[in-house]
């Protein structure tokens, strides 16, 4: 429940937009419902080519159906993930915007700790923390390892992931495109997908209240 003295969220909105590369699926539900998610998996798993698979169609199926509803649950700007020619899901991305009226953005060094911060998990390790310039804006980046709580609260489980925090020009908002994935293993091909997914992401500002949608992004 929000407080009465708690700021009011940003009334910004903008257009998010990226060139996915082959085996990047935009995963954004509109409704949030299953019975959506349901209809967008459909319409990819009739698009694979089934020589190339190397597990059942219904599997990739349901896998897309659970990991759409479960990246959605927040209504993110945008949610994807990367699925091999086997049919395999690699790594999730979502998109989100930050901010709140009469509040400054953060700046790039302030960012870093909050980027840090996850609810169910924990860094391990040294970050590695870089800063950019993308088409999109200044923005800062950040690559460490997780450790993430297991269910029930029992052990704990590795997963890596990347946060890029970028800071359009011309907004008030810090837009953060979070990418996770648990094979450590695949950590080089995975990271060099996010970076070139990120490199051609477009942030465009609508008027208040306008609302945009494209077929290779979301709309915050």
């Amino acid at each position: 429940m929000t407080a009465p003295d708690d700021p009011a969220p940003l009334d910004e909105t903008f257009e998010c937009t990226f060139e996915f590369q082959p085996g990047w699926i935009d995963l954004t539900l509109h409704d949030g419902t299953k019975s959506e998610a349901k209809a967008l998996a459909t319409e990819v798993v009739n698009r694979l080519n089934p020589l190339g698979l190397e597990i059942e169609k219904s599997a990739v199926f349901d896998d897309m159906v659970e990991r759409a509803v479960d990246l959605n649950d927040d209504v993110p700007t945008l949610a994807a993930a990367y699925y091999s020619e086997a049919g395999e899901a690699l790594t999730n991305l979502t998109v989100d915007s930050y901010g709140d009226e009469g509040v400054a953005r953060p700046g790039p060094d302030e960012v870093v700790p909050l980027l840090l911060q996850w609810g169910n998990a924990e860094v391990t390790g040294t970050p590695q923390i870089t800063h950019l310039e993308l088409a999109a804006g200044p923005a800062v980046r950040i690559q460490a390892m997780l450790k993430v709580k297991r269910m029930l609260g029992f052990g704990r489980k590795l997963t890596e992931f990347v946060k890029y925090a970028v800071f359009p020009p011309g907004m008030e908002s810090l837009v953060v495109v979070t990418v996770t994935w648990e094979k450590i293993a695949l950590t080089e091909q995975i990271t060099e997908l996010a970076d070139e997914a990120v490199r051609t992401m477009r942030i465009t500002p609508l008027p208040t209240g306008g609302a945009s949608t494209s077929a290779d992004g979301g709309t915050a």
